[in-house]
């Protein structure tokens, strides 16, 4: 059989040195902040990290115009510190966990709420509402030297309104635990991404609304949601 179509490009995701960083595999944590944890009805106090994933061709960058995905009436926002893996391994002591860092930027989660709470409903995974073109915008990456992800403000704007503020201290797994505790589940590799949760204040968006992401010490992420496919 000849194929018919041709393999697509790698996703080089930019970085503030003028690197580009290859993107392999999306991993993102699940409710990884009390207050959004509750906000979304669970318990913080009893559960570990849990984890989805998503096509490495989801990552798009800061400037990008998102087509409002189909099937869906619900279609939020989620600022997330974003962890870029630049050396592998497997079962990663946490105190070495920051030596495996290539970098870090500033990402949205976009999620089809609807579709995510119908698979909750019925205990499927939630793919439909996490994995989607173009859900997981990422800002520039900023080298991991001098740059600490345990501190620091995290806030979204939506057409200039605040709708999402936090710290990096809130989260209930800080960055080197998920690390290494990801590493016990799979053999982490350079040009995975983590993204490591979001605060409370998520909601939906609509077209030709200008989201604006950022994090202390790194470059602000800014995208618009475009027309429906």
């Amino acid at each position: 059989m000849t194929l018919a179509f041709a393999a697509p490009e790698p996703v080089l995701a930019a970085v503030s040195n003028g690197e580009r960083f290859p993107v392999r595999r999306v991993f993102c944590v699940g409710r990884n902040y009390a207050d959004h944890a509750r906000e979304m009805g669970s318990d913080p106090d009893r559960e570990p990290p849990f984890f989805f994933t998503a096509w490495a061709e989801a990552v798009v960058p800061s400037g990008t115009t998102i087509v409002y995905p189909q099937a869906t009436k619900d279609y939020q926002f989620e600022v997330e510190l974003v962890v870029a893996i630049g050396r592998g391994g497997r079962n990663i002591d946490p105190a070495a966990a920051l030596d495996h860092v290539y970098g870090y930027g500033v990402g949205l989660d976009m999620t089809r709420r609807d579709l995510q709470g119908a698979a909750k409903k019925t205990g499927r995974p939630w793919d439909t509402g996490k994995n989607v073109e173009q859900s997981k915008p990422l800002g520039l990456l900023r080298p991991a030297e001098g740059f600490d992800p345990g501190v620091g403000a995290i806030a979204l704007t939506v057409n200039g309104e605040t709708k999402q503020t936090g710290d990096l201290s809130d989260q209930i797994w800080p960055v080197v635990d998920v690390i290494a505790y990801l590493s016990g589940l799979y053999r982490l590799e350079p040009g995975d991404l983590i993204y490591t949760g979001t605060p409370a204040g998520v909601g939906p968006v609509v077209p030709g609304d200008v989201l604006v992401a950022t994090i202390d010490g790194l470059e602000t992420l800014t995208v618009t949601i475009g027309d429906p496919a």
